[in-house]
């Protein structure tokens, strides 16, 4: 169903933080929003008379960020959190997908999705990439198709497959080739027209977790469809060793493929999948908590390149972007305080004479690297006229923002979900003074979709046995 033309808006006395090249940070900015799109950006003293708007927002004392762009997260999930947050992967595999993913109706997608969508909002993400892995029939993929239409996010839906345990008589999930009929359905669907909100692509296993056989042809397929192709790269051996050559072979590499973790990959093959143009989605904090290894932001950074990044699984952390940038920015900063450490010679110093990463470049990973990976640099990850109107307006009137003597490091360092005041999407709130509204600006009642997400985790809860670790410690079953 169609909505109305976004309002014209104009916000002024705010700081911009634009992550625009050209623009930079402006303080006592004036920024026009029509049309779903950013008219104009100037400082206030600057502006000149503008068409009148319907709204004008006294934002002094905010500061104005671009949408977050989360690069990878199991939206699904969110019905289940805090149930992964002991797991290594290999407990995440048993439990997760040959035991409770198996177990979702289209109903428990859908309202997982959607929740998990408002809680990007709410955090300030105006671009999910859904990477939906447990729809094992079309009417899984548009229940969630249809949650992330609902709660008005930019959204790519990266369509995937489950993985279950094998059952007898039937081919293992990593033998199964993605189906192509379901993807060339969904590229005909009214809800993924060109330059509306929802974006197509593949989630595919990937030589990592399919036979080479499969791989190839996920591979060609995303190709032939002019889709982007995203992967799981590491966890445990992979079933194609190979893969990665004979893909690279058959020339089937190139900027629409995307790597997720990357952890286990030699350097050797970073040398070449950064000359292909392909692009790499991180998630630092969960790759450090489930066991995959170091996050790879120095091994990218050494070559040129940087990630986008993601939160993964909110089944087990925060879905917070800020906090993922952060975590991904102190760690890599970590590694290489110890690396310099370690080549300490004799008396010589022990601690790096600057930082090796700049705060700003972290805001990159989150905004400008994301909107990169999607390929749609030209529309989002940064503010300036002709980008669609994704943005925060952020409180830094709060105590933990003052004094604001650096605005880009403010932004990163500083924020929390407390000072995510409102959020806009394509000219839209979304949020707005700290809370979650409808296409009206009306706030969204809890009570509209909070029963059916708890109804939903408990009883997929129960149908696999699981209890919290603190109440059953060292008892749970191998049966999931």
């Amino acid at each position: 169903m169609s909505t109305p033309t976004p309002a014209r808006t104009r916000i002024e006395g705010a700081t911009l933080v634009s992550m625009d090249d050209t623009l930079g940070v402006i303080d006592d900015a004036c920024i026009e929003i029509a049309d779903g799109r950013i008219a104009s950006v100037t400082a206030l003293h600057n502006a000149a008379p503008a068409a009148p708007a319907d709204t004008v927002i006294d934002a002094r004392g905010f500061i104005v960020f671009p949408g977050l762009v989360n690069a990878h997260m199991h939206t699904w999930q969110t019905a289940l959190r805090g149930m992964a947050s002991n797991w290594t992967l290999m407990e995440y595999f048993r439990w997760m997908h040959a035991g409770l993913g198996t177990l979702f109706t289209p109903e428990d997608i859908r309202i997982g999705t959607y929740a998990g969508a408002l809680n990007q909002l709410n955090a300030g993400t105006t671009t999910l990439v859904d990477w939906c892995h447990n729809n094992p029939t079309p009417a899984h993929t548009d229940a969630a198709v249809d949650a992330l239409a609902q709660s008005g996010i930019r959204a790519a839906f990266f369509h995937g497959s489950p993985k279950p345990d094998p059952r007898p008589g039937e081919p293992p999930f990593w033998e199964v080739a993605h189906p192509r009929a379901e993807i060339t359905r969904l590229q005909a669907d009214a809800r993924f027209a060109p330059g509306g909100l929802l974006s197509l692509g593949m989630a595919v296993l990937g030589p990592h977790y399919s036979t080479l056989e499969v791989a190839r042809a996920d591979f060609a397929l995303a190709r032939e469809l002019g889709l982007t192709a995203s992967m799981h790269q590491g966890g445990g051996a992979a079933r194609a060793p190979e893969g990665w050559s004979v893909l690279e072979r058959a020339g089937l590499l190139g900027p629409h493929i995307n790597i997720v973790h990357g952890n286990g990959l030699s350097d050797a093959q970073l040398d070449r999948f950064v000359a292909l143009g392909m692009s790499f989605s991180l998630t630092p904090e969960n790759e450090m908590t489930q066991g995959h290894g170091h996050p790879i932001v120095g091994r990218l950074r050494a070559r040129g390149v940087s990630p986008s990044i993601g939160v993964d699984l909110e089944s087990g952390l925060s879905g917070e972007m800020f906090t993922a940038a952060r975590i991904a920015l102190v760690h890599q900063r970590a590694l290489d305080n110890a690396a310099f450490r370690a080549a300490a010679v004799g008396d010589g110093p022990v601690i790096p004479p600057t930082t090796t990463l700049q705060t700003h470049e972290a805001l990159r990973w989150i905004t400008v690297e994301g909107a990169r990976m999607l390929g749609q640099q030209d529309r989002i990850g940064s503010l300036a006229p002709g980008k669609q109107a994704d943005l925060l307006l952020i409180d830094a009137r709060l105590p933990n923002m003052q004094p604001v003597h650096d605005p880009v490091s403010t932004v990163l360092m500083q924020t929390s979900l407390a000072n995510i005041d409102s959020v806009m999407v394509a000219g839209r709130w979304r949020k707005r003074h700290g809370v979650l509204v409808d296409d009206a600006g009306r706030p969204l009642d809890p009570d509209s979709w909070l029963p059916a997400l708890r109804a939903s985790g408990q009883r997929l809860a129960a149908g696999v046995g699981w209890q919290p670790a603190h109440a059953t410690p060292h008892t749970r079953t191998e049966t999931a």
